[in-house]
């Protein structure tokens, strides 16, 4: 699956539409920023593409076959994986939650290699067995993504992923996440920053009255000038 193309999704809260017939493309390999007004349904959009949210219309395009709503959900498991902004960690240690992403079936050795492994590419080593919930919001994030790398989906859902982290951290999360897009993961970001993710980016979308618009560089630019001439 190189491209998931997602069309026709309505959604609305009492007499509210939220999303009009939206449509949204994702592909392998590259990253799509998600922005909009407060209330305007990207995190509803990322709960309705991570399963946890139905909507009232939804189809979807592989390439390979058409899917509807309850066919979508069973290609979840295996290919999609939504991260909130707040990460869940359970109890215990960093190394712990890490083994949760990994199939029980695995032998303890090839367990434990690919945890150390995940342990390097996030840059965790030093707090391996530091207890996962005393973590600073920075590292959490990066548990989670370490997790989602030892899981590999073929889509990475993420909101807010760098939400009230100082520089260091954001810099590091936007690293983590810029290798899983190199190493082939469809990423769809949503946040209120999209300056934070100018680099990483190959597509902005901005959702506003249910449909999702294309934001051009040009006119990122024209915004951040009078943003700038506003203040």
């Amino acid at each position: 699956m190189s491209t998931l193309h997602f069309r026709d999704i309505h959604k609305h809260y009492a007499r509210r539409t939220i999303l009009a017939g939206l449509e949204l493309c994702l592909r392998t390999g590259s990253c799509t920023l998600l922005t909009g007004e407060n209330g305007t349904g990207k995190t509803t959009l990322l709960r309705i593409l991570g399963g946890f949210e139905k909507p009232e219309q939804f189809a979807a395009d592989t390439g390979h076959a058409q899917l509807n709503w309850r066919h979508y959900r069973k290609l979840l498991q295996s290919s999609v994986l939504y991260l909130h902004q707040q990460p869940y960690m359970f109890e215990g240690s960093v190394r712990d939650n890490l083994s949760f992403a990994l199939d029980r079936s695995l032998p303890k050795a090839e367990r434990e290699q690919r945890i150390h492994t995940a342990l390097q590419w996030a840059g965790l080593e030093k707090i391996a067995d530091t207890r996962a919930k005393t973590l600073s919001g920075g590292e959490y994030q990066r548990v989670a993504l370490a997790r989602a790398w030892l899981r590999q989906p073929r889509i990475l859902l993420l909101d807010e992923p760098t939400a009230n982290m100082d520089r260091e951290a954001r810099n590091r999360t936007i690293s983590l996440l810029r290798q899983l897009r190199d190493d082939g993961m469809a990423l769809l970001v949503a946040s209120h920053d999209p300056e934070c993710f100018s680099s990483l980016v190959n597509e902005h979308l901005n959702l506003s009255a249910g449909r999702l618009q294309t934001v051009t560089p040009a006119s990122r630019f024209v915004n951040m000038t009078l943003l700038q001439q506003a203040s």
